[in-house]
């Protein structure tokens, strides 16, 4: 069996074991798992009640990790979640000493539930932790568990009570996944499986060292010049402030993504080809990764929000007119690709 074909294997029995708990929510699940085999954070975000909280542990259940979840509140601190220095008296010698005693961050797995209903000096203590898979106290760095992965949550109605994510955390996730209402016949089986007496539960499908194993297995997939321009030319793209933009970005966009947005492109372009059975990287695989990986790496302007124009919105329109031929927006030379 090739290394491929070990990934699509792992990636099918993952979705087997979430679909005995979860009802619905392909695209969803799909992404979550591309997200993960790449090695990057996924936000969440939905309504109330579909289940987002209980994928995220489902998912933990398949995977032989450690799991920890953190219910993020208004009065939380950022010591309860990265660990804080207790003092220590030994009972021999009566000596006092300083120790860090880890918090919840120090796992394989966390679920950050409801994450915007923290403040940003809470928020911002999963900075460090999500890019270096480290954690500072009291001037020592504490290595975190590998892998290490941050799955958050977060329901975008309501905001008494929030605290809307800075655009600084927001580009630490490689996936904004939007969790959508379930179609008529999937909450009818949602009703069937959740009103009776009969439960399931996922079993474990792989360890630490095998997804490790299935994230190198991702790296290692190639991807053409080609291909890689017309990731410079989907970021490039947004960019309002960079070079000559395309005309309705002035009127849609006040900021658009930065350099990690091409880096989470081709990764998940990766993940993508190898579940597809491909040993190389497609021009539609990008596509199929440029909406979760943009959406909240574009900070539309008042204008455009009036509108009803979202990120979303943008990322359609930059996907007409980019050249996959030519990885360079249409009529706009320089605007986007290697180059620009």
């Amino acid at each position: 069996m090739t290394d491929i074909e070990s990934l699509r294997e792992a990636h099918a029995r993952m979705k087997t074991e979430l679909h005995r708990v979860i009802v619905g929510q392909e695209e969803v699940i799909d992404q979550l798992l591309v997200a993960l085999l790449a090695g990057g954070h996924c936000l969440l975000e939905g309504v109330p009640g579909l289940a987002k909280t209980l994928l995220v542990s489902s998912l933990s259940r398949t995977l032989d990790l450690d799991f920890q979840r953190i219910q993020f509140t208004p009065d939380l601190m950022p010591s309860d979640i990265t660990g804080t220095e207790l003092l220590h008296v030994d009972p021999e010698t009566s000596a006092r000493s300083f120790r860090f005693e880890p918090g919840p961050l120090f796992t394989n797995v966390v679920l950050a539930d409801e994450i915007n209903r923290t403040p940003p000096k809470t928020q911002a203590a999963l900075l460090e932790a999500m890019v270096e898979r480290q954690v500072t106290s009291a001037g020592t760095c504490h290595e975190l568990p590998d892998p290490f992965f941050v799955l958050a949550t977060q329901n975008p109605i309501e905001q008494e009570g929030t605290y809307p994510l800075p655009e600084a955390q927001l580009d630490r996730f490689m996936f904004m996944v939007q969790v959508n209402y379930p179609s008529h016949d999937e909450e009818r089986e949602i009703l069937k499986r959740t009103t009776g007496t009969s439960s399931d539960e996922p079993t474990p499908v792989i360890n630490g060292a095998q997804l490790k194993a299935l994230q190198e297995t991702v790296r290692a997939i190639p991807i053409a010049d080609h291909v890689l321009d017309y990731c410079l030319a989907i970021t490039r793209g947004t960019r309002v402030h960079s070079g000559d933009p395309l005309p309705f970005l002035t009127e849609w966009v006040n900021w658009g993504a930065g350099p990690r947005a091409s880096q989470f492109l081709v990764l998940g372009a990766k993940v993508r080809a190898a579940l597809e059975g491909r040993d190389h990287v497609a021009i539609e695989d990008v596509r199929w990764v440029a909406h979760p990986v943009m959406r909240h790496r574009i900070v539309t302007s008042f204008s455009a929000r009036a509108e009803g124009i979202t990120s979303d919105h943008v990322i359609d329109r930059i996907i007409e007119e980019v050249d996959p031929s030519s990885g360079v927006a249409a009529g706009v030379p320089g605007v986007a690709g290697a180059g620009a």
